[in-house]
């Protein structure tokens, strides 16, 4: 792949994970759509476009189309939807940027941690780097005006330890984008569930469900496709890197589109989650 058109692919990636965090907040902000409604949308648009993208590539015959259930498995799916629900009930008091700062550090320090618990081992400067890490979402939770609630920011946290044992379950996939299907399939009767159980108040609004299915189909569904399909092209190391340009993408997205502040303790914490995640992964990358 020339290396342009992977920068600008690879760009649009990171922009479409920062794009989970505005759309998911401006509904919540600009539509009377609720949290549940929006985890359904969001999880049966990108079922629907990631299933589009599995026929279209795999050339399934309709008679074998059942086969695409053999992808992903029940378990990644549970965790999916433990992300997808945590991630839309958090943003209800919480600002982009802090939100995604919240998810990116959770998701971080829970595959290191599970690297540890497994017998991995960290220099002194990778433990400096995730002490620095963890210290910087402690600075962040405590009461301000970015978090005000620690409950919101307890189901951000959860999102993210969810969206990292995602990752871990489907670490080795060989064809990524089936499984993200199949598991995305398997989590929308969940989502279902959930509504019914959750039973919202009032009803969701046109432009909320375009909200959310902005998220599911383009940002989630085609986000994660174009991700896996440059990630042959990318270095372990830089891919792990380029990550950690999510969270600075939806402080900006959110100060510029939704006229939120950003105060120095966001800056901070800021600094202190991803210059921490950094040390540790350039560290392990040198070490390997």
């Amino acid at each position: 792949m020339a290396p342009l058109k992977l920068a600008c692919l690879t760009a649009l990636a990171m922009l479409a994970f920062a794009a989970n965090s505005l759309l998911c907040r401006m509904a919540l902000v600009e539509t009377t759509i609720d949290p549940a409604s929006f985890t359904f949308w969001r999880l049966a648009s990108g079922a629907v476009v990631l299933l589009g993208l599995m026929v279209t590539r795999n050339q399934i015959k309709p008679q074998t189309r059942l086969a695409i259930l053999a992808h992903g498995n029940t378990a990644s799916a549970l965790a999916l939807l433990v992300y997808a629900a945590g991630f839309s009930f958090a943003y209800i008091n919480m600002t982009t940027g802090a939100g995604a700062l919240i998810l990116f550090g959770s998701v971080q320090l829970t595959m290191i941690s599970w690297g540890l618990i497994n017998g991995e081992r960290m220099t002194l400067l990778q433990w400096a780097g995730f002490t620095l890490a963890l210290g910087g979402l402690i600075l962040l939770l405590l009461p301000n005006a970015a978090v005000p609630s620690f409950s919101n920011a307890l189901l951000m946290i959860t999102a993210g330890v969810a969206w990292g044992v995602y990752s871990l379950l489907g670490k080795g996939t060989v064809r990524p984008i089936d499984a993200t299907a199949g598991n995305f399939i398997r989590a929308t009767p969940m989502a279902v569930l959930l509504f019914i159980i959750v039973r919202p108040e009032g009803s969701a609004d046109v432009a909320g469900v375009g909200y959310a299915v902005a998220s599911g189909a383009l940002a989630s569904g085609l986000g994660y496709a174009l991700w896996y399909s440059i990630l042959p092209h990318i270095a372990a190391i830089k891919a792990a890197t380029l990550q950690l340009s999510v969270p600075v993408l939806a402080v900006l997205a959110g100060w510029l589109l939704l006229n939120e502040g950003v105060t120095y303790r966001m800056l901070a914490s800021s600094l202190l989650v991803l210059g921490g995640v950094a040390m540790v992964i350039w560290v392990r990358n040198e070490a390997t």
